[in-house]
Formats: C-alpha cells, sequence, structure tokens
C-alpha cells in the first residue's frame, strides 16, 4: 500500500535521497533508512539535525500520496517493540514490592516509549522544525480521516506539540499598526470571526481604541498562534457593524470603561487539541486593567455560528419558542401555525425579511428565545453545543445578553438569524464559574437570559 502512495510523487524526491533512476520501493527503503537513523541517533548531534533537515526537506517535495506513505512508514513502523513491553511488564509485575520494582519500572517505561517520539523531536531540533511539525500535522490531521492507522502517530504528536507548545513558553505581545507587515498579513490571513476586507480596515481594528493581542512561541516569532480583537468603547455592544465601522469616530481609549472582545481566532490547524485561549483571556484582561484602570467591563460580541443548524434539527424547540401572542401576532401576516410555509420560507430562505421592519419585529422575541434555550440547554457529548459557548463557558464567562441582529452580514445570517450574544468575564466570577462548570455543567447566565431560556 505504501508504495502505490508514494509511486505518482516519487520522481520529485529521487534527486533528494541520492537515488536517481531506481524503482518508487527503493527510495522508500531509502527514507525508511533514513527514519530508522534518525530514531537511533546515530553519528552524533550535528550528523542527526543534517539528516532530520534532509528528511523534512523530502517530505516537502512529496504530494498528498507521497506524504501519506511517509506518515504511515513513521505510524506503523517505529513503535513500540511488542516482545520488549512485554518482557518489562513481566519483570516489572515479578519485581513489585520489592527493591527491584524501581528500574523494573523505569524500564517498562523505556520499553514502551515509542521510536516515533525520537524521530519527532529530531525534526523539533532543526531549523523552522516547530512549525514543520505543526503542518505535518495539518497533513495528518486530514489523513486521518480515511486512515484510522495513523492515529497512534498522531496522539504522540499532538502530546509533543502541548508539551512543546505549553504556555511557560509562550510569549503575548500586543500588535499595532507599526508591528512588522508581514506579521499583519498574517492577521488578514487567519481572521476567522470577520473578515478584514482592505489595509484600511485592518488598520480601524489597530486603531488608538483598539487592541490586538496573540500569543507567540520563540521557535515561530511572525506565526501568531491565537489572537484576539478588542474594542474598547462605553458599555455592552450589540451589534458588531459598529465596532468595524471604519468612519466611526475614534474613542479616547481613557474614557472607556469596556472591553469588548469581539474576534477570537486560532491560527494554526496543527495545534488542534492544544488550548491555550483561556490564558489567553486572562493575560489580556490583567494587562489591560492595567493600562486602563478605567475599564469596569469585559465582554465579548460573539457569534453563535451552530445556531441554525441545531434548529434545523430540532424542529419541535423552534414550535416551543413561539408562544400564543407570537402567533397572534403572526396571523395577522398569512402565518397561521407552526405548519405554515411561509413560516417556513422566512427562517429557511435568503434571510431578506431582516430588512423588512414588520417581519423583523415579529420574529425578534421568538427567535431570541430559542437562542437563549439554545445556549443554556443544548447539549453535545455533555457539553453546550455551541462551540463558541463552550469555549467561553469552559474559561469562566457567563451568558450576559443575546442580541438581536447584531450581524447581519451574509455570514452571520447563515448561522443564525443574525443572532449575536455578549459572554460577560467578571473577574471576581472567572474561577467559580470555571469550577462550576467543569464539575456540574452548569452554565453560567444572567437573569435576562434565564427567563428567556425558561420561556
Amino acid at each position: 500500500m505504501v508504495a502505490n502512495l508514494v509511486s505518482r510523487s516519487i520522481d520529485k524526491v529521487r534527486a533528494l535521497v541520492g537515488l536517481d533512476e531506481v524503482p518508487p520501493e527503493k527510495v522508500l527503503d531509502n527514507i525508511r533508512k533514513q527514519l530508522h537513523d534518525c530514531a537511533e541517533g546515530l553519528g552524533g548531534e550535528v550528523s542527526a539535525r543534517n539528516r532530520a533537515a534532509r528528511l523534512a526537506e523530502t517530505y516537502l517535495q512529496l504530494d498528498d500520496s507521497g506524504r501519506h506513505a511517509f506518515l504511515r512508514i513513521i505510524a506503523l513502523e517505529f513503535g513500540p517493540d511488542p516482545t520488549r513491553v512485554a518482557k518489562a511488564h513481566e519483570a516489572y509485575q515479578l519485581a513489585v514490592g520489592g527493591a527491584a520494582q524501581w528500574e523494573a519500572e523505569a524500564e517498562l517505561r523505556a520499553a514502551m516509549r515509542s521510536r516515533r517520539i525520537r524521530i519527532l523531536t529530531q525534526f523539533n531540533a532543526i531549523p523552522q522544525g516547530v512549525k514543520f511539525l505543526v503542518d505535518m500535522r495539518v497533513d495528518l490531521l486530514r489523513f486521518l480521516r480515511e486512515d484510522k492507522e495513523l492515529q497512534a502517530l498522531d496522539r504522540e504528536l499532538q502530546a509533543r506539540l502541548s508539551a512543546w507548545f505549553d504556555i511557560g513558553f509562550l510569549e503575548l505581545q500586543r500588535i499595532t499598526w507599526q508591528s512588522p507587515a508581514a506579521l499583519l498579513e498574517k492577521l488578514v490571513e487567519y481572521e476567522a470571526v470577520h473578515e478584514i476586507r482592505s489595509w484600511q480596515d485592518l488598520k480601524n481594528r489597530l486603531d488608538s481604541d483598539r487592541r490586538c493581542y496573540a500569543f507567540f512561541h520563540p521557535r515561530m516569532p511572525l506565526e501568531p498562534l491565537i489572537f484576539v480583537e478588542i474594542a474598547l468603547i462605553r458599555g455592552l455592544a450589540a451589534k458588531v457593524d459598529s465596532l468595524l465601522d471604519e468612519s466611526a469616530p475614534v474613542l479616547d481609549s481613557g474614557r472607556a470603561d469596556t472591553a469588548i472582545f469581539y474576534s477570537i481566532s486560532n491560527t494554526q490547524v496543527g495545534l488542534r487539541g492544544v488550548s491555550f485561549g483561556n490564558f489567553l483571556l486572562k493575560w489580556v484582561i490583567d494587562d489591560l486593567q492595567r493600562d486602563l484602570p478605567g475599564l469596569k467591563t469585559f465582554s465579548t460580541l460573539s457569534p453563535i455560528p451552530a445556531l441554525r443548524a441545531w434548529a434545523s434539527g430540532n424542529p419541535e424547540r423552534v414550535t416551543a419558542a413561539f408562544d400564543d401572542r407570537d402567533w397572534k401576532r403572526l396571523a395577522g401576516i398569512g402565518i397561521d401555525g407552526p405548519g405554515s410555509s411561509l413560516l417556513h420560507e422566512l427562517l429557511d430562505g435568503d434571510m431578506q425579511w431582516h430588512h423588512d421592519e414588520t417581519l423583523s419585529d415579529l420574529l425578534r422575541e421568538p427567535l431570541s428565545r430559542l437562542a437563549a434555550d439554545y445556549l443554556v440547554h443544548a447539549r453535545k457529548d455533555g457539553l453546550p453545543y455551541d462551540p463558541v459557548a463552550r469555549f467561553h463557558l469552559g474559561n469562566g464567562a457567563r451568558i450576559e445578553r443575546v442580541n438581536w441582529l447584531g450581524d447581519t452580514s451574509e455570514k452571520g445570517l447563515k448561522q443564525s438569524w443574525g443572532l449575536m450574544v455578549n459572554y460577560l468575564y467578571d473577574p471576581a466570577s472567572i474561577e467559580a464559574n470555571v469550577d462550576t462548570f467543569a464539575r456540574e455543567g452548569r452554565v453560567a447566565r444572567s437573569g435576562a437570559v434565564a427567563r428567556l431560556a425558561r420561556q
């Protein structure tokens, strides 16, 4: 299988591995030998780094089929030796309670250590090696969808990345309009919540009444790992358009009483499962409090990205969000009940009704109740269904307010009928909220949101 996968891209790497006119199997054998030498650390530190660098260059020259084959070799041929593990386990069982127990435990631990980890560590040591491994995991995650035999390698690579990207190694930096152009281009590329449409748009987001912070790894100095965009305003924001308005007057940041986190973007797909977003927000709040002591409120203005998808699978919850008063009002425009084709057209169509003040007013209360019900009660695997809610509630926020037509962009309407939500970070309550959410799954919410959800 491996030889077939790599045959289509092998011509690109023959020169790199020193085999110009040989069958694909021979090229694979050469790659396999280099991986073996890499795993054994033969030839000293300099030789090991040079070998790892050549292997990384070879990998980058391969197409998808070749990279898949490369990763399968590491995954399937460089795991722990089952015979050695069995012997070490037997010796450990015999040694338990005796003087040799700790030595036997050390041997068992060494036997279970995969040679895959040694290969990954060699890659980590080369220039740009950290970024190479992060990008390699992007490929690995794609191949995993169809090839479950790569799971062991993915678990080990994720564990290595979690250690190498421990919060103790990361640096929090503020990004400004004076930051390197290469870094500003990364913000435009990685923005995942509200697209940056132009350089003027970006400049507006970095103005004096704005802040942008990011985590960096010292081995990836121009690659933000996660970044947050903040607007300094007075009072809670209900609509994202007002925050993105390039013509809006600039507020003196000293007069601001509220920091609105309106966009948080994870940038590196290869770091999936490596969590540092909660530290980002806590450190940013601390930094803002030091710089701007007048700030009293720290809140997000967040999308509700899975609301409409969840609603389409739970039509009974949608119907339950409409009360008798709503049905009476809707009857005036020809909607005679839950089965009305016009109602389904309004909820499932192209959303042009948000321009109609009458229709918008008729749908505001029931859809706001539906959103509150979804955020507070909808579950997936025991956790909030909505991914943004999972993130903020897990980091100690509470659901503060549901905002009608907070995002009327095409994306916002498709995701949630334009509804947005404020998650409030109260420094005095963050730790308690984290604890009750982790232990009991309790969703912290304001009284207004609780009443909406009950209705």
